[in-house]
């Protein structure tokens, strides 16, 4: 996002952290009908040009909402929603792609409530891992002829009671819902959803073998050292990686032993 759409969206996000900072607010439930609502403006394309319309006055198109969404979503969600349609936004499309990330982080917002949001980043991880391992698998995934209740009754048969139910209402939404983005795309944005709630960085981290507690821990602070932030590990095993391990960053990409690659990765980044 560019410009006013940025803004508006560093707002909305500032809204929902104080909306789910109380413990009284069913943040699952939020979740789901911020889901509900994405659906609705990505399908009625002229609806969210008026609610993103410069020209109409902001509390127009918060009244609006209210009248369109009052008795079917909770109050909360229409108060969200109100003060996003108040802001300015670039494209109309912006408004969509802000309330499905709203929806994606209160879903990880319950994960964190429950103590289980670093098995929900896992999950995910380990699931792409899965897909991309499958042809089959994804190919019944992202088949654009298979209706989508076809392919949210594969996910709850393969993930249900094996998963977060946060990371259940996640992949499905994201497989029924892909809104034009690749799986794999869908996938990595959640995950970096998931690490900002932490306000940490994702590192993939892809060994010979499996790495001992020492070695993640060693490897988890010289990634941090360099990085300035906590760094949450994915860690995936490849029998073909020689020489220790590969560790990605975003777009960086550090190959080598744990110590030493690391100590030179510091100097690098460094100058």
């Amino acid at each position: 996002m560019n410009g006013a759409s940025r803004e508006a969206l560093a707002a909305a996000r500032e809204s929902l952290d104080a909306l789910t900072d109380n413990t009284s607010v069913d943040v699952a439930k939020l979740a789901e009908e911020l889901a509900a609502v994405t659906a609705l403006l990505d399908r009625e394309v002229s609806l969210r040009r008026v609610l993103t319309d410069p020209a109409q006055p902001g509390e127009a198109k918060a009244e609006l909402v209210g009248r369109l969404l009052g008795g079917q979503v909770g109050s909360e969600t229409i108060d969200l929603l109100a003060g996003m349609v108040r802001s300015r936004w670039s494209q109309s499309r912006d408004l969509v792609d802000a309330v499905e990330e709203l929806a994606a982080t209160a879903d990880l917002t319950a994960a964190q409530r429950a103590g289980a949001l670093d098995d929900v980043e896992d999950e995910l991880f380990r699931f792409g891992r899965i897909v991309a391992s499958n042809v089959e698998l994804r190919s019944a995934l992202t088949d654009k002829s298979a209706p989508a209740s076809a392919k949210g009754e594969l996910l709850r048969s393969l993930l249900d009671g094996k998963a977060n139910p946060a990371t259940e209402r996640l992949v499905i939404r994201l497989v029924t819902q892909p809104r034009g983005r690749s799986l794999e795309a869908g996938l990595e944005s959640l995950s970096r959803l998931a690490a900002a709630r932490r306000e940490r960085m994702v590192a993939v981290v892809t060994s010979a073998v499996p790495l001992t507690d020492e070695q993640k821990q060693r490897l988890g602070a010289g990634l941090a050292r360099i990085y300035g932030r906590e760094m949450h590990l994915n860690l995936d095993v490849d029998p073909e990686v020689i020489g220790g391990v590969q560790v990605r960053v975003g777009d960086e990409l550090i190959n080598g032993t744990i110590a030493a690659r690391l100590d030179e990765a510091a100097r690098r980044i460094a100058g």
